[in-house]
């Protein structure tokens, strides 16, 4: 349901480009506008997973200097049959992470030094399978291609200024190219975050099928819910443009699923985790198994965990 509904709103997007691309430019506008958009966006898609770890800060660690967190991690990228991701931890205090790469093959999860401190093995378990239902479903070129669509009509709203319209047509004039410059970027920016928010809401149904518990992941994302609204991520308010990667929003918390908010409320992602964990046990669905977990959670460096646990 959740990749016909992508392909719904891919396909509007689609559509508005092309209306605004003939309004607007005519259609030799509109395929350079698609053009240099989608070339933009392929070197994002192809180098954006350097960049993002860069400017957030991540280190990449081994079984040797993290072996619990290597553990876990390939333990369920092994139950989502995924290859093994590149693992970075970001030495930030608030509790997040993300996956990034082009593809599976070429991946990377990464997960603040706050989020190993503040959640149990069972919540880190549920975090990281989300960040690997991403990888699985293949999140990051489906927001490229969005991206890339998205790109093209705010570009040609603006050719809209210089070039009022085209010679097969009359052209929008003036007030009409002041208003399709604003009005067809901002419904662009409504469709591309429905999408990303679409994509939140189908990796928390994955991800919680791949530890097999989805009240480990609900647990997770209200407790870094709640850190985010107190604990700053400087990195993130450093780099705007990548918060949307994030689990959880790690600049400002949203109230609801608003138009222009890139995550869903964590309110009804908690309810859909609810409803599913009723659904897995009436099915009596496999957990991943909690035989490395204690009454002491052990640190993602082998240690003894700090935090609530004493």
């Amino acid at each position: 349901m959740s990749y016909f509904k992508t392909a719904i709103l891919l396909a509007g997007l689609t559509a508005l480009f092309m209306g605004v691309g003939y309004l607007i430019g005519g259609a030799g506008g509109a395929v350079v506008a698609l053009i240099i958009a989608a070339a933009t966006n392929m070197f994002a898609y192809w180098n954006s997973d350097r960049m993002v770890l860069s400017m957030n800060g991540a280190h990449e660690i081994d079984a040797r200097s993290a072996p619990d967190l290597v553990r876990l991690v390939a333990e369920l990228a092994g139950r989502a049959q995924l290859p093994m991701p590149k693992v970075y931890v970001m030495d930030n205090p608030q509790p997040n992470a993300f996956a990034t790469g082009r593809n599976p093959e070429h991946a990377a999860v990464a997960v603040t030094t706050g989020l190993l401190q503040m959640l149990s093995r069972e919540e880190q378990a549920g975090v990281i399978a989300h960040e690997l239902a991403h990888i699985k479903n293949h999140d990051t070129l489906i927001m490229t291609i969005t991206a890339t669509i998205a790109g093209a009509i705010s570009m040609i709203a603006q050719f809209g200024m210089f070039f009022g319209g085209h010679r097969d047509n009359n052209g929008p004039g003036i007030i009409g190219s002041l208003a399709m410059m604003i009005l067809a970027p901002l419904s662009a920016t409504i469709v591309q975050m429905a999408i990303s928010r679409t994509r939140e809401y189908s990796a928390d149904n994955m991800g919680a099928r791949i530890c097999g518990q989805p009240m480990w992941l609900a647990s997770a994302l209200v407790k870094i819910d709640n850190a985010a609204h107190q604990i700053p991520n400087m990195d993130a308010e450093r780099s705007p443009a990548t918060a949307h990667m994030f689990i959880i929003n790690p600049l400002s918390g949203q109230g609801m699923d608003n138009l222009f908010s890139t995550h869903p409320s964590t309110q009804n992602r908690v309810n859909e985790l609810q409803r599913l964990a009723g659904e897995m046990g009436s099915r009596g669905g496999p957990a991943m198994s909690p035989a490395h977990s204690s009454a002491s959670p052990r640190g993602p460096w082998g240690g003894k965990q700090r935090g609530p646990w004493g």
